[in-house]
C-alpha cells in the first residue's frame, strides 16, 4: 500500500501538515493565516470545549460574550498591554464607506473591553469576585502561520476575573491553572504537562505574573498549552475598576485572565500522532468505536448493527460503517488516520465462528473476540488505551529531558530535547543568550515541580527548550 503520510522521523513538519489534510481535520482559509476547521476536526474541538466548559463552571465562573471590535483608545489605557500587542493588531479604519472617527481593533484578547464593563458592574465588595469567561475568536497577525499552532484567527476561551484582594486573585488563577487546565490536559487529552511560572521576559503584556502549562511534542519541542495571568491592579487602575470595601473605603480590584485555544488541537496531534495518523485518547474521541462491515454476507450487516446498538447502550460513542461498496482497506486507513480508538471488523468468516476482530488504534493490535465478550473487551480496552497514551507521552518526555548545571549545557541539550537547569545559572542575561540561539526558558518551577510564588525564590529550576 502506498505511503499516506510523510514519516515523522523523515520530516516532522511535513508529517504534521499531511496528517491534518489526510485526516480531514482542517484546511487553509482564503486569507493567509486563517483556517477552516472541517467536521472531523470540529467534532474533536467540540469535545474539548464541552469538557473544559464544565470544569470552568465548576470553578464558579459564568460565561458571557463581549464585542469583537474594541476602540483603539481602550488598548492605549494600559501601556505595557498596547506595546506588547501592537505588532499583532488588525485595525479597522473604514466602515460603511467612510473613515471611522476612531480606529477599531479586532480583538487580540479582551482584557480592555471586559475591564470597561467590570468597572460598570462592580460597585461594592458584595459584587466580588466577578468571574467571567467567554468562548470566542481572536485575531493576531501572524508572520509565520501554522494550522492550529499559530493562525491569524483562532478560537479560544478567555477567563477574566475581578477580586477584592491580591490573595484571592492569586488563589483563583492558580486554581484555574491546576484544577481546570492541568487536569483537563492530563485527564482528557492524556498529555502530561509541566506547570510553571514564566520569566519576566516571557510574561503576558501587562501582567505581574504569568503561569504556563508546557508539553513536549513528538519532535521534543515545547508547546505552551495554556496560560493564567495575575494582572495585579494594572487594568483596574487603567479602567477604574473600584469597589467600596466593608469599611466604606474605595479600593481598586485585583484582576486575572487565563486562556487556552485551538493550539491544543496542534498539541494533541504532535504528542499522540504516529506514521499512520492521529491517535485520539478514548475519553476525547467523538467516535470511540467504529463497527465495520468487512464485506457483505448473510447476516453480517445485521450482526454489525446489533453490536452498534449494544455498545451504544453501554455508553460507548459508536458509529456503524456498513459501506460494503467501498473497499475495506480504504475505510480502515481512513479510520486510522482519524485516530478512532477501536475498530470492530465484522466479516462473514469470523461471524461464522461466532466472533469479530477488535483492532486497537493505540498499539495496532488485532484480537479475535467472541461476540458475547465484545462489550466488556471494548470498555476495558478504551480505559487501558487512555492510560497508555498518557504513560507513553510521560515516558517520552522523561527520556528526552536532561539535568544540567550550566547555561551552555542547557542550550546544547535543548537542541534535541528539554533541559532542566538551575535558574541561578541562567538569569535574565543568560535567557537573552539562549533566545539568540532559538532556545527559550519555558518556565520556572521549584525543584519538586511546584509553582513558585516569585522569580526570586532560591533554588528555582528553569526548563529550556526549542518551542513552537
Amino acid at each position: 500500500m502506498a505511503r499516506v503520510l510523510t514519516p515523522r522521523a523523515e520530516d516532522f513538519p511535513r508529517w504534521y501538515q499531511d496528517l491534518i489534510a489526510k485526516a480531514q481535520l482542517a484546511d487553509n482559509g482564503p486569507v493567509r493565516g486563517t483556517m477552516v476547521i472541517r467536521p472531523t476536526g470540529w467534532a474533536i474541538w467540540e469535545r474539548m470545549q464541552a469538557d473544559m466548559d464544565l470544569r470552568i463552571k465548576e470553578a464558579g465562573v459564568q460565561n458571557a460574550y463581549f464585542p469583537l471590535f474594541i476602540p483603539e483608545s481602550y488598548l492605549r489605557r494600559e501601556a505595557d498591554h498596547v506595546e506588547g500587542f501592537s505588532p499583532e493588531l488588525a485595525v479597522v479604519t473604514h466602515a460603511g464607506g467612510k473613515q471611522l472617527a476612531e480606529p477599531l481593533v479586532v480583538r487580540p484578547t479582551s482584557e480592555t473591553v471586559i475591564g470597561e464593563f467590570m468597572a460598570k458592574w462592580v460597585d461594592s465588595y458584595r459584587d466580588l469576585p466577578l468571574l467571567l469567561n467567554q468562548w470566542a475568536n481572536v485575531v493576531r497577525w501572524e508572520l509565520r502561520p501554522r494550522t492550529f499552532l499559530r493562525t491569524t484567527e483562532f478560537l479560544w476561551q478567555e477567563g477574566h476575573d475581578a477580586h477584592a484582594t491580591e490573595a484571592d486573585a492569586r488563589d483563583h488563577a492558580r486554581n484555574i491553572h491546576k484544577s481546570v487546565y492541568q487536569a483537563f490536559m492530563e485527564e482528557l487529552l492524556a498529555i502530561p504537562v509541566v506547570p510553571g511560572r514564566k520569566t519576566r521576559g516571557e510574561r503576558f503584556a501587562g501582567a505581574t505574573n504569568t503561569m504556563t502549562v508546557e508539553a513536549m511534542m513528538g519532535d521534543t519541542k515545547a508547546l505552551q498549552m495554556g496560560t493564567s495571568h495575575e494582572l495585579g491592579q494594572n487594568f483596574a487602575k487603567a479602567f477604574d475598576i473600584t469597589y467600596s470595601s466593608k469599611e466604606g473605603k474605595v479600593e481598586h480590584a485585583w484582576t486575572t485572565s487565563w486562556g487556552t485555544s485551538t493550539r491544543m488541537m496542534g498539541g494533541l496531534i504532535m504528542v499522540h500522532g504516529d506514521d499512520n495518523g492521529l491517535r485520539l485518547p478514548p475519553r476525547l474521541a467523538p467516535i470511540q468505536v467504529q463497527v465495520m462491515v468487512v464485506k457483505a454476507g448473510e447476516g453480517v450487516a445485521e450482526a454489525a448493527g446489533k453490536l452498534r446498538d449494544e455498545l451504544k447502550a453501554a455508553g460507548v460513542r459508536v458509529k456503524l460503517d456498513d459501506r460494503a461498496d467501498i473497499p475495506f482497506g480504504r475505510r480502515a486507513v481512513d479510520a486510522e488516520l482519524q485516530g478512532i480508538p477501536i475498530r470492530i471488523e465484522v466479516g462473514p468468516r469470523d461471524l461464522a465462528n461466532g466472533s469479530v476482530t477488535i483492532a486497537r488504534r493505540v498499539d495496532g493490535s488485532k484480537t479475535p473476540t467472541p461476540l458475547a465478550d465484545v462489550t466488556g473487551a471494548v470498555t476495558s480496552a478504551l480505559k487501558a488505551d487512555q492510560q497508555r497514551l498518557y504513560d507513553e507521552a510521560l515516558a517520552f518526555r522523561a527520556a528526552n529531558t536532561v539535568e544540567v548545571k550550566t547555561l551552555d549545557e542547557a542550550i546544547e541539550a535543548a537542541q534535541t530535547g528539554w533541559a532542566r537547569v538551575p535558574w541561578s545559572a541562567v538569569g535574565e542575561e543568560g535567557e537573552k543568550v539562549a533566545n539568540g540561539k532559538a532556545v527559550t526558558v519555558r518556565c520556572l518551577t521549584r525543584p519538586d515541580g511546584e509553582m513558585p510564588d516569585s522569580d526570586e525564590e532560591p533554588g528555582l529550576v528553569a526548563y529550556l527548550a526549542r518551542s513552537y
